[in-house]
């Protein structure tokens, strides 16, 4: 396994607090439930970022919750730039 960077570390875990804070407070989606993220794993070169979420609910609420969180993943990407 690559050696992990503190800079990477650290831009990872502003990610996942932005996104943590944008989903509670932006997305308005009734079929959004309990979401946690639950870890960010950002790339060397800080191109690409690899989010892990935690969905609170049954297996049909995690799944719409995904979905939703797909549809939403520009406007998320755009409100994180």
């Amino acid at each position: 396994m690559p050696r992990e960077f503190p800079r990477t570390r650290r831009v990872g875990e502003q990610i996942q607090r932005e996104l943590a804070e944008l989903i509670r407070s932006e997305l308005k989606d009734p079929r959004l439930g309990m979401v946690s993220i639950s870890a960010v794993q950002v790339s060397r070169d800080l191109a690409h970022a690899r989010v892990y979420v935690s969905v609170l609910g049954s297996e049909a609420q995690s799944t719409d919750s995904v979905k939703v969180l797909k549809h939403a993943a520009g406007f998320l990407r755009h409100k994180l730039g």
